[in-house]
């Protein structure tokens, strides 16, 4: 790499990775395995990792974290991998995408999860370089989907281990899009519970909720719209680092991402509609409470006009002289009072 290129590729990384607490030094893992072979290494040197392209069979060695620039340097410069590279993985929050370098292929992916506690939707990025023979997967936090297909290396039941690293590539994408299925399945309950609510007892936090859940479901968009194009990218392109028996299963995987759009376009429009419920469930609930006002305001119409009338203290009201004329004026009030209320039940209006 050039001097001054290298200058200010480190001058860019480090403004990006500098930032806030000092993170953790990366964290590196190998596997390599043939059909009859395999070995696993969980945290490994880069060293060891270099060592490993000398080894029979295919090797993926994984990255968790993006604190070292060097480290990841120093690593892409042994399998061959342009600079620029580089930069694309240690710029975070990319859009998904696939590049073809000719003699490996660089896709950029975001992997959704839930997060403890909470169960929010949290994004991380994972880069992956697919070589002849090898696969180099780079994410930003330790912990991912990927465990599924270790445990399918380590067992050796299935094809995986009699594939190339194209098939490899291909669990790893696939891990990816399953679970975008277990976040939607959760916004999907989160989804209904809000349902609920509103037609419930609407409030103002559930306001706030369904934003919430609106914006996370705009974010999965925008992580899964992308990929779809990856993936079809990936099926249609012609290269040598892409065996044609892997086809089916390129075909397969782009069905269950347009699956997962459908899904995620499908909750946005019941979202859409929740706010004209929202909106609704206060109307309604306002005309109930108008409707109580409005009639207790009726009933004491009447009320008000008889008392206003015997409240004029004229001398000559031969009431005023009667002995029972005040529980005559009680009795009156009440029998009006009863009156309108069983009009108003007969009427429906109460």
């Amino acid at each position: 790499m050039p001097r001054d290129f290298r200058a200010g590729l480190y001058r860019r990384l480090s403004e990006k990775t500098t930032l806030g607490p000092r993170p953790k030094a990366p964290r590196l893992s190998l596997i390599t395995y043939t059909t009859g072979l395999f070995f696993e290494k969980a945290d490994c040197s880069l060293e060891e990792c270099l060592a490993s392209r000398e080894a029979e069979g295919i090797r993926w060695i994984n990255v968790d974290g993006l604190s070292d620039p060097a480290l990841l340097e120093r690593l892409m410069e042994a399998f061959g991998i342009h600079p620029l590279v580089l930069e694309d993985v240690m710029a975070r929050e990319q859009r998904p995408k696939l590049e073809d370098y000719g003699e490996y292929l660089f896709a950029v992916l975001n992997m959704l999860s839930l997060e403890k506690g909470t169960g929010r939707t949290v994004s991380e990025q994972v880069s992956v370089i697919l070589g002849k023979g090898f696969l180099l997967s780079v994410q930003e936090d330790p912990g991912d989907v990927f465990d599924a297909v270790r445990d399918r290396l380590r067992s050796g039941k299935g094809k995986l281990r009699k594939m190339g690293a194209d098939a490899l590539a291909y669990s790893l994408f696939d891990a990816v899009v399953d679970g975008y299925f277990i976040v939607l399945e959760s916004l999907s309950d989160r989804v209904e519970s809000l349902q609920e609510e509103l037609v419930s007892s609407p409030k103002r936090e559930t306001l706030q909720a369904l934003h919430e859940l609106r914006s996370e479901l705009n974010y999965v968009r925008r992580c899964v719209w992308p990929l779809r194009e990856l993936i079809g990218n990936l099926e249609r392109r012609d290269s040598a680092l892409l065996d044609e028996a892997l086809a089916p299963y390129l075909r397969d995987l782009y069905d269950h991402t347009v699956q997962v759009i459908e899904s995620v376009e499908s909750l946005r429009e019941t979202l859409s509609g929740f706010l004209d419920i929202y909106l609704s469930s206060l109307s309604n609930r306002m005309n109930e409470i108008m409707k109580v006002l409005t009639v207790i305001s009726t009933l004491f119409i009447p009320l008000t006009f008889i008392a206003g009338v015997y409240g004029m203290n004229f001398r000559i009201m031969p009431e005023l002289e009667w002995r029972w004329g005040y529980p005559a004026v009680l009795g009156v009030m009440a029998g009006i009072t009863a009156f309108m209320l069983r009009y108003f039940r007969r009427k429906g209006w109460i």
